[in-house]
């Protein structure tokens, strides 16, 4: 394998999903026969690159039996926080020790099952030449409107420079730990770790996401999620036969 990265990821699992509703949160929730979380993480595990997975999970989910006997050897579940911000610390936590200070560490979004390989690959790739790392974004495509006090639009805002902040974010371990060390200790609550890191003066490189990667928020999503996945998965043998 060509290029290859050795990585560790972070994986904050621990929400209670308040706006998902269903009676259950949105990771646990099923899809195509395994549920949003296991479908997450099956991309990372498949992967001999990433050296270990922290799973960040609730109480709840620490005492699932079922849950933990079905995640691979490689992954450490471990009590996650309140926050996200809170779930990244402690996987980030139980990684001291195991990860290298400037070895890579990726963290990626328990909602995401759609995430494509290539575009987990191409992040590796071109995280691994920028110093301050990377993410998965996605260019701003709709026309953008600034609301005021009346949610009346007030004007329209140039959407040029703008981007949605996905996962997977790729940082160096020991920088990553302390930009979120600091943003925390400081009353902060980054909303994502390149936040963290640019408080931290770093600039993140933006990349690109070529296949839909979307967060599963609402039980509408699922259905979204269902048709990338097995529209994906009936591409493969025709990519395979046109090789």
């Amino acid at each position: 394998m060509a290029g290859i990265v050795r990585y560790w990821l972070v994986m904050p699992a621990a929400g209670a999903s308040q706006r998902f509703g269903a009676g259950t949160a949105k990771q646990h929730a099923l899809l195509s026969g395994r549920t949003v979380l296991e479908l997450s993480l099956q991309l990372f595990i498949d992967d001999p690159r990433c050296a270990g997975i922290a799973l960040a999970l609730s109480a709840a989910g620490l005492t699932d039996k079922s849950l933990i006997a079905r995640l691979a050897p490689k992954v450490s579940p471990i009590a996650g926080g309140k926050r996200r911000c809170d779930s990244v610390w402690a996987g980030l936590a139980a990684l001291k020790g195991r990860a290298a200070s400037d070895e890579w560490v990726l963290v990626h979004d328990a909602a995401r099952p759609c995430l494509s390989e290539q575009d987990r690959d191409r992040l590796l790739a071109a995280g691994a030449q920028h110093p301050a790392g990377a993410l998965l974004a996605a260019p701003v495509s709709d026309t953008l409107k600034r609301a005021d006090a009346q949610s009346a639009s007030d004007c329209t805002v140039d959407r040029k420079p703008l981007w949605r902040a996905l996962t997977p974010q790729m940082f160096r371990y020991g920088a990553l730990c302390q930009a979120l060390q600091s943003a925390i200790e400081s009353g902060k609550e980054p909303t994502d770790e390149a936040q963290a890191v640019e408080w931290q003066g770093g600039h993140p490189l933006l990349i690109a996401v070529k296949d839909s990667n979307p967060k599963i928020t609402e039980p509408e999503d699922l259905a979204v999620a269902m048709a990338i996945l097995s529209t994906r998965h009936a591409a493969v043998p025709a990519a395979k036969v046109a090789q």
